[in-house]
Order: structure tokens, then C-alpha cells, then sequence
């Protein structure tokens, strides 16, 4: 019996337990807002992630999803646009944009969102936002000019309360883009707000908050008109003039870069000719002066060999000349030597031998040298001068006796073979002069 309790009470803790707590305690996901109504008429609402407190049988719970609603929009309509005079000139745009709603953040608009929104058809639900904010382009379109639509940020800004219209602005479609864009109770506009959302935000405001919601974001994806396409043609020949006119500036560029590496390059191989052509010039310079310098050593060498050779051909002429004239003076001296001993010699016959050996010698010489005392007396000029009681026959006797006698003992000299060379007629007889 006590095993049976036992089971009892872990399956009374372990499953019943949880099962009740499960059915008072749900859990309430991410995203998701839960609405549980008493049998007393209070609702109390849950925001996930949680837990809602329920009770079965005393409570109703309704599950809401709180994630953005993303409605996608597809409006064509025509601009406010005015020509110079202020007359409408409307031009036709078509805008492709996404808006994101979402429930409200206070009770009672959750309450509402879930009475008059959530409680119709899914399709049903994504109409009705189609329609609003539709309905909410169109009317902020007719309000906005086609370059505030697609430069909205560049665009001049709307005045806003008392501040004067631009010229050419319609005073009606001013104002009531003023007013689209003054502030409201639920902040100051944003600045990088376009007025394309902030019209639509405020056009269309009242109608999602009485269906609960809240207007959060417009994207403008695409803003397309005949226009816009023109211009968009316009631009796109500029850019591509431009692109053209700079892919020319280039091209000229890198033409004129490449003629003026060109000339450089020229240059440079002109530089580099004449720097060749003057190295060789010095190169050739250089060797000419070489070769001069060759040819002067080689002439300084021969003229030194010439010098040297002669400098020796004088030395040797210079010890020949020394040589023979030692020969000569030795001959000379033993010729000399020899006829002062010839002479001696017949000085000493003469005077051994007496007039008697000289008459003997006269006579036997006198056919050899009778032609050079007869030649020799021919070109003799005696002059006697005559003194001391010697008469003038005796004086003139005794110098012809004196030449005899000369020539007498140069003969006999001679031909005693003492004097190779003696001459007979190389005595002269200048002047004989006597005296006592």
C-alpha cells in the first residue's frame, strides 16, 4: 500500500504538478504580446520574452506577434509642379518605396490593434496597409515638386508657419506642406527625414493609430519619371563625355608623357653619341700624343744612342788623334834626335876631316844639288852690307858659300836616310847678311 502512495505522490510531483502550473503559467515567445481577459472584463498583457499568468476556465489569452509589418508600395501620381508663371505643370512620377508598421507601444492600442486589425485575414490585413499608405503617397506626392522628390536632401526646405512660400509655390500646396511638416506631439522631425515620408507619416498617422498601429520607417527605393529618365540620359552622356574627355586628357597625356620620354630618350642617346664622339676624339688625342711621346722618346733614345755613339767615335778619335800624335811626336823627336845627330855627326866629320872632307862631299854631291842651289840662288835677294875693311865681293862670297854650305848639309843629311821626307828645296833663302 505504501509503495502505491509513494508512486502516487511522484507522479503527483513529477506530472500533475507541472501539468497545473503549465495550465496558470504559459510562456510567451520573442516578438509576440499576449492578452489575457478575466471573467471579471480586465485584460492584462504580456510582452515577450515570458511568462503570462492564466487561470483555465476563468481567463481568455490572445496571442498578438509585435514584429514590423513590412508593406511594400507602388504609387503613381503627379507632382506639384509650377512653370514660370505659376501655372501647374505637373509632372507624373512613379515611387517605389517600403514602409514598416508595427503594433503600438501603449495598452490601449494593442487592445485596438488586436480588435480591429489582428482580427481580420492576413491578405485582408497586408489590403488595408496597401490602401492607407497608398492612398497617403499619393496625397504627399501632389504636395511635393519632382526635384524635392528626388533630392530630397538637396532640396530647398518648406518653410514651415509664417515663413513666405518660394516664388512660383502655389500658397494652398504650401500650406498645407507646412503644416505636413511642422512638428507634431510626437517630436521634432528628424533632419534626414525626406518630406516624402514625413508627409506620408503625418497624412496617414490618424488612420494606423486607429487601427492600433504606428508608422515607423518609409524606404523610397525608386523615384522614376520621363523626367528623371531624361535627365538620368542627360547625366549619363555628360558622364560619359566626361569620362571620354578624360580618357582623351589621358591619352593626350600619355602621348605627350611618351614623346616627351621619347625626346629624353633621344636626348640622352644624343648626349651619349657625343660623349662616345668626344672620348674618342680624346682617345685618339691621347693616342697621337702617345705616339708623339713614342717618337720623341724614340728620337731622344736615338738621338741618346747618336750622342753615345758619338761621344765614342770622338773618344776614339780622340785617343787615336792622342795616339798618333805620340807617334808623331815620337817620330818627330827621333827625326829631330836623328838630325841633330846627323848634323853632329858631320860637324864632328867636318871637323875631323876638315875643308877637305866637306870640298870632298861638295864635289861628290854637287850634280844632285847644283839644280836647287842654282834654284836657290835664283830666288834668293842678297842684300851685303859690308864693314869691319871686308870688301863687298868677299862678303856676298861668303853668304853664297853659307847657302852652298846649307844646302850642302841638308843634302847630306837626306841622303844619309835620317829624314824620311827632307826636301832640298824645303829650305828657303830669305835674306843673307854678312858682318864682321
Amino acid at each position: 500500500m505504501s509503495a502505491f502512495l509513494i508512486i502516487g505522490a511522484l507522479l503527483a510531483v513529477f506530472v500533475f504538478i507541472p501539468m497545473i502550473v503549465t495550465g496558470f503559467l504559459r510562456n510567451v515567445e520573442a516578438g509576440t504580446i499576449r492578452m489575457v481577459s478575466w471573467l471579471s472584463g480586465k485584460t492584462l498583457i504580456f510582452r515577450g520574452p515570458g511568462k503570462s499568468w492564466e487561470v483555465p476556465l476563468l481567463t481568455t489569452g490572445t496571442t498578438l506577434s509585435s514584429k514590423a509589418i513590412n508593406v511594400d508600395l507602388d504609387i503613381t501620381d503627379q507632382t506639384a509642379d509650377l512653370d514660370d508663371h505659376g501655372v501647374p505643370q505637373p509632372i507624373k512620377v512613379r515611387v517605389l518605396a517600403s514602409a514598416i508598421v508595427s503594433v503600438g507601444d501603449s495598452d490601449q492600442m494593442i487592445k485596438t490593434a488586436a480588435n480591429r486589425f489582428f482580427s481580420k485575414p492576413d491578405e485582408e490585413q497586408i489590403n488595408i496597409l496597401i490602401d492607407l499608405l497608398s492612398s497617403s503617397g499619393r496625397r504627399a506626392i501632389n504636395l511635393l515638386t519632382h526635384d524635392q522628390l528626388f533630392s530630397a536632401k538637396t532640396a530647398p526646405k518648406l518653410p514651415v508657419g509664417g515663413i513666405p512660400a518660394p516664388a512660383g509655390t502655389a500658397v494652398a500646396v504650401q500650406d498645407e506642406v507646412s503644416r505636413a511638416l511642422a512638428p507634431s506631439h510626437r517630436g521634432e522631425v528628424e533632419d534626414d527625414d525626406d518630406p516624402l515620408a514625413i508627409i506620408i507619416r503625418k497624412a496617414c498617422s490618424r488612420e494606423l493609430t486607429d487601427l492600433g498601429l504606428s508608422f515607423n520607417s518609409l524606404n523610397i527605393k525608386v523615384v522614376q519619371s520621363d523626367v528623371a529618365e531624361a535627365r538620368r540620359r542627360q547625366s549619363t552622356a555628360e558622364a560619359q563625355a566626361n569620362a571620354e574627355i578624360v580618357a582623351a586628357l589621358q591619352t593626350r597625356r600619355a602621348k605627350e608623357a611618351e614623346i616627351e620620354a621619347a625626346r629624353v630618350i633621344s636626348d640622352r642617346q644624343r648626349e651619349l653619341e657625343q660623349t662616345r664622339a668626344a672620348n674618342a676624339a680624346l682617345v685618339a688625342e691621347a693616342e697621337a700624343k702617345k705616339q708623339a711621346a713614342l717618337a720623341m722618346q724614340r728620337s731622344a733614345e736615338l738621338e741618346a744612342t747618336q750622342i753615345a755613339q758619338a761621344r765614342a767615335d770622338a773618344e776614339r778619335v780622340r785617343i787615336e788623334a792622342e795616339a798618333q800624335a805620340r807617334a808623331e811626336a815620337i817620330r818627330i823627336t827621333t827625326v829631330a834626335e836623328a838630325t841633330a845627330e846627323s848634323i853632329r855627326k858631320v860637324n864632328e866629320a867636318i871637323q875631323q876631316g876638315g875643308e877637305s872632307y866637306f870640298r870632298y862631299k861638295q864635289i861628290e854631291m854637287l850634280p844632285d844639288v847644283a839644280p836647287f842651289i842654282a834654284d836657290a840662288l835664283s830666288k834668293a835677294r842678297l842684300v851685303t852690307i859690308s864693314g869691319g875693311g871686308e870688301s863687298a865681293a868677299e862678303g856676298t862670297t861668303n853668304s853664297i858659300t853659307g847657302v852652298i854650305q846649307t844646302v850642302l848639309a841638308a843634302q847630306l843629311v837626306a841622303s844619309s836616310g835620317m829624314m824620311d821626307n827632307a826636301q832640298p828645296t824645303a829650305i828657303p833663302v830669305g835674306r843673307i847678311v854678312g858682318s864682321e
